[in-house]
């Protein structure tokens, strides 16, 4: 499957596993300072907001955001494009497969220096979800990862390296207006 493809299906399967539902708010293609100059204007491809309940104002206020950046392959980790954490919590969410190509760079730290540089403002607070088939074990997906472009295979998100959330950066009524901007 070619990369706009897979990126299709994770925006798809993150759209249906963790997005859809009642009580769920969440934008796509969000842009932040889309106005801005050249090089600091940034899209987030997929965020959510997360009050803590909904039955006061004071509950709305605690609520945190959930930013998620679709990841199709090593090349477009490292594009430059994307890789926008501006959340609480954030996760890149992409295939077994590149998540296996990448964990050197997570572990050497190539990956956290390409983020420093490549979006400054970014928190270092992410995690990584893939996908794996609906009734499979995360470590039977990573010895035998399974072809995304296989047919009458259900698919889910698995939360491979767990977010630790940290502190947001911009306000939250910028945020929501944004996300509300997106109009998706």
């Amino acid at each position: 499957m070619d990369r706009k493809k897979t990126t299709e299906f994770l925006g798809s399967l993150l759209a249906s596993d963790r997005l859809s539902g009642a009580g769920k708010y969440w934008a796509k293609e969000v842009s932040i300072d889309p106005w801005a100059a050249k090089g600091t204007p940034k899209r987030v491809d997929y965020m959510q907001f997360v009050p803590d309940r909904q039955l006061s104002v004071s509950d709305i206020e605690k609520g945190i955001f959930v930013c998620y950046e679709i990841k199709s392959c090593k090349q477009d980790v490292y594009s430059g494009n994307g890789l926008n954490f501006l959340g609480e919590k954030n996760y890149i969410v992409t295939t077994m497969e590149c998540y296996k190509d990448l964990l050197q760079d997570f572990r050497d730290g190539t990956f956290a220096r390409h983020l420093h540089e490549a979006a400054p403002e970014s928190s270092s607070h992410f995690g990584i979800m893939v996908a794996i088939p609906f009734m499979s074990e995360m470590t039977d997906e990573f010895e035998n990862p399974t072809k995304i472009d296989c047919e009458n295979v259900q698919w889910k998100l698995a939360v491979i390296q767990k977010c630790v959330p940290g502190l947001r950066k911009r306000p939250m009524t910028e945020l929501l207006f944004c996300m509300l901007r997106s109009g998706h």
